[in-house]
């Protein structure tokens, strides 16, 4: 039997097309599982600052005395029942600072609450991750645990809101937003050989009681 040059041509075609065709498609499947991942952090990063805003409204400030700033001003001259002078406390997790501008007489130095911030990140009652037992008791981190105090950031800024003298302090306007933080990749990460930031996430809300002594109006941090 003579065997032609086609014959010895065709000879293993099939697992060549194999091996080309094999890292491709692992390649689309994994990737396409990672993509999908990354959505979901995505929204729960966004429903993360959801909860963040929701918490910090309800609860003492990150800025020690913030919550006082309505009685200061009455003592610095500004008459009962005035409006409120401006001010924005910008609360850093990564730094563990708090700067003030504006009328900020009533804020102590270096006035940085880590309690404050935790029961923001980690939720009422808890201090770490994942231990929250109801939906009202859970923290940013429960919706998305790469979530670390140093990742956020808060701010408290005078809303126009409340008056000078007002028993439950000023009413700002409070935005919680998240700083350096990456898609936690599962196969993309040692493909592209590097992180990517997630883009920026920040839910405003305007401030309640700012308070967490609960209904015998006791707060402290």
């Amino acid at each position: 039997m003579k065997i032609t040059t086609l014959d010895y041509d065709e000879s293993g075609a099939v697992f060549v097309e194999l091996a080309i065709l094999l890292p491709i498609l692992i390649t689309v499947l994994f990737g396409s599982v990672d993509l999908l991942f990354a959505f979901h952090q995505w929204n729960a990063a966004a429903k993360a600052v959801e909860v963040g805003a929701r918490i910090a409204a309800v609860s003492d400030p990150v800025a020690v005395g913030l919550n006082r700033l309505s009685d200061q001003t009455v003592l610095n001259g500004v008459a009962v029942r005035a409006a409120m002078p401006s001010f924005t406390v910008i609360c850093n997790g990564g730094s563990l600072t708090c700067n003030c501008t504006g009328a900020c007489d009533g804020i102590l130095p270096n006035p940085y609450s880590t309690a404050a911030m935790n029961r923001i990140v980690y939720g009422r009652g808890s201090t770490t991750c994942g231990d929250t037992k109801s939906y009202y008791a859970s923290g940013m981190c429960d919706i998305l645990p790469s979530i670390a105090p140093a990742n956020v950031v808060v701010t408290y800024q005078q809303s126009g809101l409340g008056y000078a003298g007002r028993p439950g302090g000023p009413v700002p306007t409070i935005t919680v937003s998240l700083q350096n933080v990456t898609f936690q990749f599962f196969f993309l990460g040692a493909i592209l050989g590097k992180t990517i930031p997630m883009p920026a996430m920040t839910t405003t809300i305007t401030a309640e009681d700012l308070c967490s002594g609960g209904s015998n109006g006791s707060c402290g941090s």
